[in-house]
């Protein structure tokens, strides 16, 4: 593999967050404030690329984004994390998001969500990049330090966090020379704008609002032309919004992730609005508007409350992650007999990236402590739900 993983922090019974730098930098050097800030809600590591950080690995002329991509997932694979495979929440900054972008495209199923930071479906241009190629092979990494001190960062922050800044810049002049002129080649053959309306997955795409390396414009093309993307520009920030912004850029990735900003700043209003929001997204949006649309006097405000108290007060904690609610209400369904709600369940399940093999295992667990019977029928309801995904019961 070309990249190595790095473990920075956090609960291994949480669920799993991936973190990609950018290139020059090491993701300790880049994640590491912003990573404690979401140690409580995840179980933290970082990838580093080659010849960069932790990673001495010996870069090759075939380094592409999409190999990056590939190697992260055989390194997460290779975590043990006791859920395989791993199913995981990724944000990455410039080519970290580049790479996330890729992971989206190629595996969307192992995703539960996406932060892409400072990044594009193309960043600057091929002569562009072989330009810094020839320039650090001349010169070498440390050839770099200056301009990048000017690319990298945002008015006044170089004054304000001095050590944050000199443990990046050191960390560029200590990259491999080769193993960033790779990643420069990778980066120059990184283009998925045509491929951005097939990109399936939760995305929030964050722009710097003083980035001229991948500038708000080329940031907002992901948000839109990935279906369903949110956008967030961040004032006063450049190029590496994680260690520029980590308070900032650790909630938005929590937020995106777990599907709520802190519980205690909403509204009621609010608190419907995310109730909706996941609501949609755990059992899709034609299932959501036809029962909306079938609300009649006596059961509109039914609707509200279910997506109030259930959809926003319950499924939007950070507590648990989508797919272990999933696996938890699949399990009361089957022992309160709900089977008219089993088979909504079961398709919200895949949804949220439970595999069928993970829902075999609930029932027959289910079949030990809720009874037989009642299994018997859950997998009945599960067999037919899942060859025809489009039968809906719920």
């Amino acid at each position: 593999m070309s990249v190595t993983l790095v473990r920075l922090g956090g609960r291994p019974d949480r669920p799993l967050l991936v973190l990609g730098p950018s290139l020059g930098t090491s993701v300790t050097a880049l994640w590491s404030t912003a990573a404690a800030e979401l140690a409580d809600d995840f179980q933290v590591v970082g990838w580093d690329l080659p010849g960069h950080g932790t990673n001495h690995a010996a870069p090759t002329d075939r380094t592409t984004v999409a190999s990056l991509a590939l190697d992260v997932l055989d390194a997460v694979d290779a975590l043990g994390t006791g859920i395989q495979p791993p199913v995981f929440h990724y944000a990455g900054d410039s080519v970290g998001g580049a790479v996330g972008l890729q992971l989206l495209l190629d595996v969307p199923e192992r995703m539960h969500s996406a932060t892409l930071l400072c990044t594009g479906a193309k960043i600057g241009t091929a002569e562009s990049w072989q330009e810094r190629i020839d320039a650090v092979r001349s010169g070498g990494t440390p050839s770099l330090v200056t301009a990048s001190a000017q690319r990298w960062f945002g008015p006044g922050f170089v004054d304000r966090e001095p050590a944050a800044a000199s443990a990046l810049l050191h960390a560029l002049s200590d990259a491999d020379d080769e193993g960033y002129a790779a990643v420069c080649g990778a980066l120059a053959g990184h283009d998925l704008r045509d491929r951005l309306s097939s990109v399936h997955g939760r995305v929030l795409a964050v722009a710097g609002e003083h980035d001229v390396a991948a500038p708000p414009a080329t940031v907002r093309e992901i948000a839109e032309g990935v279906p369903g993307a949110r956008y967030v520009e961040l004032p006063g920030v450049a190029h590496l919004a994680p260690v520029e912004a980590p308070g900032e850029v650790a909630r938005l990735v929590r937020e995106h992730a777990l599907g709520i900003r802190s519980r205690d700043d909403l509204t009621v209003g609010e608190v419907r609005a995310a109730g909706l929001e996941v609501r949609r997204a755990v059992l899709g949006d034609e299932h959501v508007d036809r029962a909306t649309a079938a609300a009649t006097d006596l059961t509109r405000e039914f609707q509200g409350f279910i997506t109030e108290y259930a959809w926003g007060g319950i499924w939007t904690r950070p507590g648990l992650d989508r797919r272990t609610r999933s696996l938890l209400t699949i399990t009361a369904l089957v022992a309160r007999g709900h089977h008219e709600e089993l088979a909504m369940h079961l398709r919200a399940a895949r949804r949220n990236g439970v595999t069928v093999e993970e829902i075999k295992e609930t029932l027959l667990q289910a079949a030990i402590y809720c009874g037989v019977p009642d299994a018997n029928t859950a997998f009945r309801i599960a067999q037919r739900t899942l060859a025809d995904p489009g039968d809906d019961a719920g």
